[in-house]
């Protein structure tokens, strides 16, 4: 009877372990830095968009560069959840251009001067580096076998 406990308690505790070692494992996306800064960004262009106070609201706008700039983060997400290489970069390129569109309505922001030049400036080095790491991760992606 006192072997049976024990070894009904070892696999209990094993059991155990394997649960929290689930528990902390990260999805694979958040493995990447280019991930991680994505959504730095993101958070950082919907705190500025929550500054804006305009004399006739363009919800709209503010609705558009909320779902470009998460979009980014996401798309990088949801490609490094597929199944192949091949679409892993094709949701980088999508991610790409909502990047882009992310950085224009930035720039119609700052032309309409609902945003600062300096925090115009602020986000677009971060958009930059962002850019870049897309690109080196579709070119590493793409190279390998």
């Amino acid at each position: 009877m006192n072997k049976r406990f024990k070894a009904e308690s070892l696999e209990a505790e094993s059991s155990k372990r394997e649960r929290k070692e689930e528990l902390s494992m990260k999805f694979a996306y958040e493995n990447l830095e280019v991930w991680d800064k994505s959504v730095d960004f993101a958070v950082d262009v919907i705190d500025t968009v929550d500054e804006i106070s305009t004399g006739r609201k363009h919800y709209r706008l503010l609705e558009q560069i909320e779902a470009s700039s998460t979009s980014v983060a996401m798309n990088i997400a949801e490609g490094k959840g597929r199944f192949s290489k091949k679409e892993f970069v094709q949701y980088l390129y999508i991610a790409r251009g909502s990047l882009y569109e992310t950085m224009t309505l930035l720039e119609v922001f700052r032309r309409k001067r609902w945003i600062t030049d300096d925090q115009y400036s602020q986000l677009e080095v971060s958009g930059k580096e962002i850019a870049s790491m897309i690109k080196g991760l579709i070119n590493s992606v793409s190279v390998q076998p």
